[in-house]
């Protein structure tokens, strides 16, 4: 009989799942539309019935346990709360949910700690014990690992890297506050340089040739793979940006490494190059050429099933 925990990651319009092993293969998958479902019960009564769907079609498999990433994911409660691109409010509890419903243990944490949770179990940080790593995606997630251990904090919300505030009258954030640094370093943040550059200087770019809504971060990153000096102004800013905040979490967390992850990651060079000199140039002296900036060991189109499911293998 072969034993697999099933990992889901709550997303705003679709939650994907699989079914992973111990080794971090992924059995089977499937997903259902978020979106759907005007309550979160009857969410998750169709999430289960999907995966009992999917299961049926394996020969001799046995789901040990439940991981669960999701946004706003409070590890100590197991719920989720008050999510902003979920339409559901409120304390949702997730993860007491699956467990009443099939007697088997579910874990919840938000997507970034699942992320760093699968670095650490299935990535390039199988043998470190502190390590940070960045989800640059939409926004800019974060999970610190500690002397072997995520770090949680008191709340269950620590390590919110995206949120230290890098200039205090700078963009508005989603959280409500202005100058996070996700509003900087991430697939958005990198757009809305963008268009502020395209609006305030006149360097001929490419990027011109598309509209604001056609502008992403592949568009950029093609822009400056063909040596557009705008979209490499852009990367040069953005980890700038990134570099100081980074050297900051070095100076409270002592990583062996801090891995970047995402849509932006998949940039390679054009991202981790001027993230690593900037993080260098304002490093506390005894830090300096002490921690590795290094691409994620995880394929991303699987890493948030595996990362939640990894976060229940841990705790298994």
């Amino acid at each position: 009989m072969k034993h697999v925990v099933c990992g889901i990651d709550l997303g705003g319009t679709n939650s994907p799942f699989g079914f992973v092993e111990k080794d971090g293969s992924i059995a089977a998958g499937s997903a259902v539309k978020t979106t759907d479902f005007g309550t979160f019960s009857d969410y998750v009564n169709a999430l289960l019935d999907e995966i009992g769907k999917t299961q049926s079609k394996l020969k001799d498999t046995k789901i040990v346990g439940f991981g669960i990433g999701a946004p706003n994911g409070n590890y100590y409660t197991g719920s989720v709360q008050d999510a902003p691109n979920l339409r559901w409010k409120g304390k949702l509890e997730f993860a007491k949910m699956l467990t009443d419903k099939t007697g088997l243990p579910a874990y919840l944490t938000n997507d970034a700690n699942a992320a760093a949770i699968g670095e650490k179990l299935f990535g390039n940080a199988k043998e470190m014990d502190d390590f940070i790593i960045i989800t640059l995606g939409t926004g800019l997630g974060s999970g610190i690992y500690c002397g072997g251990r995520l770090l949680y904090g008191s709340t269950g919300f620590a390590g919110e890297v995206g949120h230290i505030v890098v200039d205090f009258n700078g963009r508005q954030c989603g959280c409500g506050r202005k100058g996070c640094l996700e509003q900087y370093a991430s697939a958005t943040g990198i757009k809305k340089t963008v268009i502020e550059m395209l609006a305030g200087k006149e360097t001929e770019s490419v990027l011109r040739n598309y509209s604001a809504e056609e502008i992403d971060g592949k568009t950029i990153h093609d822009a400056a793979k063909q040596g557009d000096k705008l979209a490499l102004d852009a990367f040069e800013y953005t980890g700038e940006v990134l570099g100081k905040a980074l050297a900051n979490a070095v100076a409270y967390s002592s990583p062996e490494a801090i891995f970047l992850f995402g849509g932006l990651a998949n940039a390679g060079e054009y991202i981790l190059e001027p993230t690593k000199r900037h993080m260098e140039n304002n490093m506390l002296n005894n830090f300096r050429d002490t921690v590795k900036l290094l691409p994620s060991g995880l394929k991303e189109n699987t890493a948030a099933i595996i990362g939640a499911a990894a976060l229940c293998w841990n705790e298994i």
